[in-house]
């Protein structure tokens, strides 16, 4: 008896091995590739001043003697000693233990004896560096890069410069409206900065200011709540 007839002769409907379906690709997908895809290929005329690293406010070094825990705060002194991704930083006044988290790993951003200033968060004893700069004027950017997340459409549209363009000058007078001075910016996020600033009082605090400028404290260990 022929595998495809049944006992009473009736043909046997032979189908097709089932073949695995295919899964529909996002629109969204489709349009992040087709934004991105110049910048994999190299494409020249496009403006990418809105991919460009960002940038923390420049804050001038004091005294490491003088460090209180702050957003942003920053020294200068000569590299004592190197723990690998933790150095010493010693100046007039003292000695202050520095941590540069993953880019740091190995111990080779600096070297023994040489003067550096690092700008970044103070807590907890310990300077959490966010910039190195070295004395030959050399600065590298450490920890997280900020805006969009690599990838999404709102990354594509910023490395295209077609990303939001945050008016800085009218989000400082919204974070001095409500009450702050001594505005830094310490990092960005999709839709915000984060920053650092005091009240009246002196007192530093941790902001999350929209670019919509929206000002909204955020809770950061060891700096006091409002």
């Amino acid at each position: 008896m022929s595998d495809d007839k049944t006992i009473d002769g009736t043909v046997r409907e032979v189908r097709e091995t089932a073949r695995p379906a295919s899964r529909a690709v996002p629109r969204r997908t489709w349009v992040v590739g087709a934004m991105a895809l110049p910048l994999t290929l190299g494409a020249v005329g496009l403006s990418l001043a809105q991919g460009t690293p960002f940038q923390p406010t420049p804050v001038a070094p004091v005294a490491i003697q003088a460090l209180a825990p702050s957003g942003a705060t920053a020294i200068k002194g000569a590299v004592a000693e190197i723990f690998g991704n933790k150095f010493v930083v010693q100046d007039g006044t003292g000695r202050a233990l520095v941590e540069t988290g993953r880019e740091g790993e190995g111990g080779g951003l600096v070297a023994k004896g040489e003067t550096v200033t690092v700008q970044g968060r103070f807590e907890t004893g310990f300077l959490h560096a966010r910039v190195l700069t070295h004395g030959d004027g050399r600065t590298l950017l450490l920890g997280p890069a900020g805006g969009p997340p690599t990838g999404s459409l709102d990354w594509a549209k910023d490395r295209l410069g077609l990303g939001p363009k945050p008016d800085m000058a009218a989000l400082t007078a919204s974070v001095q409206a409500a009450g702050y001075g001594d505005v830094r910016v310490t990092g960005r996020g999709p839709r915000h900065f984060e920053v650092a600033a005091k009240d009246r009082d002196g007192r530093e605090h941790q902001l999350h200011v929209g670019f919509d400028g929206q000002v909204r404290e955020r809770p950061a260990p060891g700096l006091p709540p409002l």
